[in-house]
């Protein structure tokens, strides 16, 4: 393992019908969203476990009781944790207080990534063991889809609204009011709608899905 003293922590939504890729539900229904969202998430920790970059947690919603986390520790020897906190906001802020409490660095992603690959986040790792402060993967919406910091200060994660299109702006007037040394990737783009869908399985993902990849949402 590369980095022994970092974390990454990957934030995960147990797979229970009717409460995952809602958005995606009116196209595929229920049944589809859900098995969507476990080989999403089983994809994200395969990717990160194999790189072998550093120790895994997997953060879990709205505990670790699925036993799709079960089986994602013992497959990938990732540790389990629980999200604590109202919103998307304090719940990161709560596991990167925890995680750099005894660590270096830590990186946080989701799941939502299809192309996200251990090339991106060995950079960020790279990048936090010479000396910035923060890193970020913007996403093509607004958001981000990577935060990786080597400090705390939990200004990162108040006044914004999660889930908006200024996600991102808002943490960069947060990082630079910090006076912070920080980096920028380049957008990525994460799968929320049906049209990403089409571009995720275009790219080579979800073929079981080709006879719905037409359907509007």
């Amino acid at each position: 393992m590369r980095y022994p003293f970092g974390r990454i922590l990957i934030f995960a939504k147990a797979p229970h019908p009717g409460q995952v890729k809602t958005r995606l539900i009116p196209a595929l229904g229920a049944a589809a969203a859900t098995r969507l969202q476990v080989e999403m998430t089983d994809m994200t920790v395969r990717k990160i476990a194999h790189s072998a970059l550093a120790p895994v947690q997997l953060w879990c919603a709205p505990g670790p009781g699925h036993p799709l986390f079960d089986t994602l520790r013992t497959q990938y020897g990732v540790t389990l944790h629980t999200q604590a906190g109202g919103d998307l906001g304090e719940r990161m802020a709560n596991a990167f207080s925890a995680a750099l409490a005894d660590s270096r660095f830590a990186i946080a992603l989701g799941t939502d990534w299809p192309l996200m690959d251990g090339g991106v986040v060995s950079e960020v790792c790279a990048a936090l063991m010479d000396g910035i402060d923060a890193a970020v993967v913007p996403a093509e919406d607004g958001g981000y889809v990577l935060l990786g910091l080597r400090r705390y200060d939990d200004r990162i994660f108040t006044g914004i609204e999660w889930g908006g299109s200024d996600v991102m702006a808002r943490t960069r007037l947060h990082l630079d009011a910090l006076t912070w040394r920080w980096k920028e990737w380049p957008p990525a783009w994460d799968l929320d709608r049906i049209e990403d869908l089409r571009r995720a399985q275009a790219a080579g993902f979800f073929s079981w899905l080709a006879p719905m990849q037409n359907s509007s949402p």
